[in-house]
């Protein structure tokens, strides 16, 4: 096969690269801005949820593909640990009842709708009387991004230190990568520069900072605690490496997790350790991926909105069948680069 350049070694880049070795693509080159592996890209910053729980076919057959994978290769580190949605409206329980529906049909029989007592049972440490109900399936869970990326990362051809600046391009054809290091030619290239993916190709991709605020170190959680989330405002936690992580979009996490989780009450929080990552998100908050529109050897696997990680397994694997012609594990038509153009773009919730 003719040599495929790929922009970006975060998980993405690397799960495109190995799945093309695994196909039989013997001339894949990865380029990254950052001088190791995990430095550059918002991999390392990821919290490492895994969850099949979404309102939409397409995401929750991406997320059924990727664990396949997950349980095959173990030292990804997938815990099905599971993720508790809580719903404090009756509007969010019936969103909620509504993707459980497409969970449903997609094979996902193990997702469950919850009463608030089921809820407090599944996790003991929360206490908000102002919850309904929920949904909760016991094979989501987490997973550890590091070791996804140094799964992918084997054999792989990694050039650090080289910024993608820009694309060479002749008619509807890429001809190389304008790097800091010079050009590198190609006869296929892959956009997976995540947050940046805009910079090649004119993707519709922005970057949203999240930030994950940590507890100082305490047993007052469990790490087996499934992921919990209070899907009306978006506040969750998880506990990982003996800390508990809090997770907001829009406040600061510290109020609402004393105010829900008493055993929080008197535990510090760690600002001096807090961190931030960037969700490359799309206009529908969906993945974009395949032959870009206007240049025909540009594929694109970007846009996941926060569901990088969770789906790169997936997403790597089917960029590498459209490049090498192998048949598809999915059809992901929904997710063609095409589609806001075509004004088809995915209509979901937000919240899931």
């Amino acid at each position: 096969m003719n040599r495929v350049v790929i922009i970006g070694a975060g998980v993405m880049g690397l799960s495109v690269a190995a799945h093309l070795r695994d196909l039989g693509a013997d001339d894949v080159v990865v380029i990254d801005r950052a001088s190791e592996l995990g430095e550059g890209s918002s991999t390392s910053r990821a919290t490492g949820g895994f969850r099949a729980q979404f309102a939409t076919e397409v995401n929750v057959r991406l997320s059924l593909l990727a664990r396949e994978e997950l349980r095959a290769r173990p030292e990804m580190g997938y815990r099905p640990c599971g993720y508790l949605f809580l719903a404090r409206e009756e509007s969010t329980l019936e969103i909620l009842r509504e993707a459980q529906r497409v969970q449903h049909a997609c094979g996902l029989a193990e997702a469950q709708m919850i009463d608030a007592r089921e809820a407090c049972e599944i996790n003991p440490a929360i206490s908000d009387p102002l919850l309904i109900g929920g949904a909760f399936c016991p094979t989501d869970g987490f997973i550890a991004p590091l070791n996804v990326l140094a799964t992918y990362a084997r054999d792989a051809h990694i050039r650090f230190e080289t910024d993608a600046i820009g694309l060479r391009t002749t008619g509807d054809r890429v001809t190389a990568v304008e790097t800091s290091r010079g050009a590198i030619e190609g006869d296929v290239f892959v956009n997976a520069a995540g947050a940046w993916a805009a910079r090649f190709g004119d993707v519709p991709v922005t970057p949203l900072e999240r930030h994950v605020l940590p507890t100082v170190e305490t047993n007052v959680l469990p790490e087996a605690m499934p992921m919990t989330i209070w899907a009306d405002d978006g506040f969750h936690l998880r506990v990982r490496d003996g800390r508990v992580l809090l997770l907001s979009p829009d406040i600061d996490p510290e109020a609402p997790a004393r105010e829900r989780v008493p055993c929080l009450r008197e535990v510090a929080v760690d600002r001096a350790s807090a961190w931030s990552g960037f969700y490359e998100m799309s206009p529908d908050h969906h993945a974009i991926v395949g032959r870009s529109v206007p240049y025909a050897n540009l594929y694109l696997a970007n846009g996941s909105s926060g569901h990088g990680v969770m789906h790169s397994p997936a997403i790597g694997r089917l960029v590498a069948e459209m490049i090498t012609g192998a048949p598809m594990s999915l059809d992901i038509t929904a997710l063609r680069p095409s589609r806001f153009a075509e004004g088809c773009a995915i209509e979901a919730p937000t919240l899931l």
